[in-house]
């Protein structure tokens, strides 16, 4: 999944609302048992970044190698149960 936020803040206020809006989607997702990456390019070109690994994220990397990287979670489990 792929979300794009697009806004009209000032390259300031973004600089300013980023870390506030990485803090807070960190610590929603955190709590979910997901392997994801989140990153923020602001208009200053300021990026932040976090990498959230998960355990069965890890494995199915490896199992199913760099061919399924853009592969649903739902499909992928359907390969590994087969």
């Amino acid at each position: 999944m792929e979300i794009r936020f697009i806004s009209t803040l000032t390259a300031d206020d973004e600089g300013q609302m980023a870390p506030a809006l990485m803090n807070a989607v960190t610590a929603l997702l955190d709590a979910l048992p997901i392997a994801y990456t989140l990153r923020i390019e602001t208009l200053g070109a300021q990026v932040f970044q976090h990498t959230h690994p998960s355990a069965a994220g890890e494995v199915v990397a490896e199992a199913l190698g760099t061919r399924r990287q853009s592969a649903s979670l739902a499909s992928i489990t359907a390969d590994l149960a087969r």
